[in-house]
């Protein structure tokens, strides 16, 4: 990417990171995930964005927001947030022709032990990922921080999703994927846009794809996570670009 897409990205991804934190602060059982998604847009349009993922291939609203079992692409909709849930938002921003992604997953109220170790260790599995990030590294490099991390917790490792390049378009090259397949041997370069996303669940890592096209399930029913930057690779290491 160029200084200028670079700058682009950065304050989109400012948007983008004050958008998930005031959802994110406002979330309240009783509330509805459509809420959710209309409070981000209506965030979103008061800075000045546009939402990335609305109308990408035919998805119809802002935000995907998955609820315990639910795994990811899920559309907002008539499900209601309870006390003790667990609320993963994924959400893009494009602003002066760039796109950032980022999620974080959050509860609601307080959480057993095992959701509280699926959110901990999913989020450190993210942090070791960026720490691994750097001009010349390999994309299987980052996949094995990752696995490491989560394998370490006892998380299922979701296999069928994985982390991209962003920035012209949702999802460029290369793949990243959660775990450290034999692939990935491309060498990252500084000036490229990535974006990161382990995906765990505290049960079996099988998914099930719902018939709506979108909703993804685990297998077992047990509860997904999922925590995504975007980054921008440096000769250093890399700036995240979707934080406040």
């Amino acid at each position: 990417k160029t200084q200028e897409e670079i700058q682009a990205m950065r304050e989109g991804g400012k948007m983008l990171a004050t958008v998930l934190e005031h959802v994110k602060l406002n979330t309240r059982a009783g509330m509805t995930t459509k809420q959710l998604a209309d409070m981000a847009a209506l965030k979103l349009k008061e800075l000045g964005g546009e939402p990335a993922f609305l109308g990408y291939r035919g998805f119809p609203d802002v935000m995907c927001i998955a609820v315990n079992e639910e795994v990811q692409h899920t559309i907002p909709g008539d499900r209601v947030i309870q006390e003790g849930d667990i609320v993963n938002c994924d959400f893009g921003v494009l602003w002066k022709g760039l796109i950032t992604d980022a999620a974080i997953t959050f509860p609601v109220g307080e959480i057993n032990a095992e959701a509280r170790n699926l959110l901990i260790g999913t989020e450190a599995a993210l942090d070791a990922a960026i720490k691994t990030v750097k001009h010349g590294v390999r994309v299987r490099d980052i996949s094995k921080a990752i696995e490491k991390v989560l394998k370490a917790h006892g998380l299922g490792i979701v296999r069928e999703l994985c982390g991209h390049g962003v920035g012209h378009a949702l999802h460029e090259d290369p793949d990243i994927p959660n775990f450290g397949a034999d692939g990935g041997s491309f060498r990252l370069k500084a000036g490229m846009t990535i974006a990161i996303e382990p995906i765990a669940t505290a049960g079996s890592a099988k998914i099930e794809f719902m018939p709506d096209g979108w909703n993804i399930l685990t297998e077992d029913g047990s509860w997904a996570c999922q925590f995504e930057h975007s980054l921008l690779v440096t000769h250093e290491g890399c700036e995240v670009l979707t934080k406040l």
